[in-house]
């Protein structure tokens, strides 16, 4: 009973303390990456915050994984540093005994990753998509911000505006650069505004300006002085995308779909949840070390076999994906191998405790 409240007690700080420090890392990242999306156009600023908790969300199983392998290992190792395995080892406890309480701490965990992956996962994708899909539909009058150059959804169309009213429906020193496959035109006016008509949406209103038409097949040149133009900028249809990315569907929309897709974005979620259960086995055979030093060697080897599987995974959603494995085969050969690997390895380790991986130097 001491035992296995030590180790829970231990495992729990490690655990901890791993997934705070790489939590912090990761959405740092993320905020980043989402702000440099923002300021390029991508998403909206206003979303920035929104998107990033989805991004985080969506992430959240891989840092538990890390934490979970990660704290297995480094508590371990510290057992060995400190002899407090030699202690139990000749106490009559053997490497073995410390699965049960190891997979009774990581059972919340793993239950959580699996709901993650399962539910979380393609209903945080789902909303993220949603929110870059709807405000790239927006309108390109919805794009126009004072003193500052804006592109036109299909990127044929140039604004710019030097002062905007506070309700966003006129503007002054206004300029559009409109690109056509034969020509482009320079409409320039002094002021503008926005008129909603009956079907819903929208057009720009110009007044006292000039358009430049020029005519790339013939090298002409066109110049025309209006006191009143309409431009017609209109909201995109805003329907539903019919092909939905098979990260954002349903676990169980997956297993109804015969897609080599959905069936390689099945393989990646099942994975994750085997990989999790996995690694907490390699992370009992892989811990070793000594108080003569070469602790950190084990850590080392152990984030790059992490690297190494999860590398695997991705692998073999790529290849259910393309249509060149079935997914029970993907799963059987990449997670089946890793397991009857981490078996090998932890009844190696029970047949000699004392034994580690990685010897350390001896002084």
């Amino acid at each position: 009973m001491l035992f296995d409240s030590t180790l829970r007690k231990q495992l729990s700080r490690s655990f901890g303390g791993t997934l705070i420090v790489t939590l912090t890392i990761v959405l740092t990242m993320m905020l980043i990456r989402t702000l440099g999306m923002a300021a390029g156009g991508q998403v909206s600023p206003q979303d920035v915050v929104l998107l990033l908790g989805y991004i985080a969300l969506a992430q959240l199983p891989t840092m538990l994984n890390l934490s979970l392998f990660v704290a297995v290992v480094s508590v371990l190792t510290r057992m060995y540093r400190d002899s407090e395995m030699a202690v139990w080892f000749s106490s009559g406890v053997s490497l073995a005994r410390f699965v049960r309480p190891v997979l009774r701490f990581a059972t919340p965990v793993l239950v959580t990753i699996a709901a993650l992956m399962l539910l979380i996962w393609p209903w945080a994708n789902r909303n993220a998509t949603e929110l870059r899909e709807r405000y790239d539909r927006r309108s390109d009058l919805s794009r126009v911000a004072p003193g500052q150059f804006q592109t036109s959804s299909d990127g044929r169309r140039v604004f710019f505006l030097d002062k905007q009213s506070p309700d966003s429906s006129d503007g002054r020193n206004i300029f559009i650069l409109d690109q056509r496959d034969d020509g482009e035109s320079v409409t320039t006016a002094q002021a503008g505004r926005i008129e909603p008509l009956d079907d819903g949406r929208r057009e720009l209103v110009l007044s006292s300006g000039a358009r430049t038409d020029l005519d790339t097949t013939g090298d002409t040149r066109t110049i025309a002085r209006f006191e009143r133009y309409v431009v017609r900028i209109g909201e995109k249809t805003g329907s539903a995308r019919a092909d939905i990315p098979p990260k954002a569907q349903g676990t169980l929309d997956l297993l109804a779909s015969d897609s080599p897709r959905s069936r390689g974005e099945l393989v990646w979620r099942l994975g994750m949840i085997a990989a999790a259960f996995n690694l907490l086995l390699w992370g009992l055979g892989l811990a070793s070390g000594g108080p003569r030093g070469g602790n950190n060697w084990v850590m080392m080897v152990a984030l790059l076999g992490f690297v190494v599987y999860f590398n695997l995974v991705s692998l073999s959603q790529a290849w259910v994906g393309s249509g060149r494995l079935p997914a029970s085969l993907a799963l059987l050969a990449v997670h089946g191998a890793m397991l009857a690997g981490a078996l090998l390895l932890l009844g190696w380790r029970v047949s000699g405790s004392s034994r580690p991986l990685l010897p350390w130097r001896r002084r």
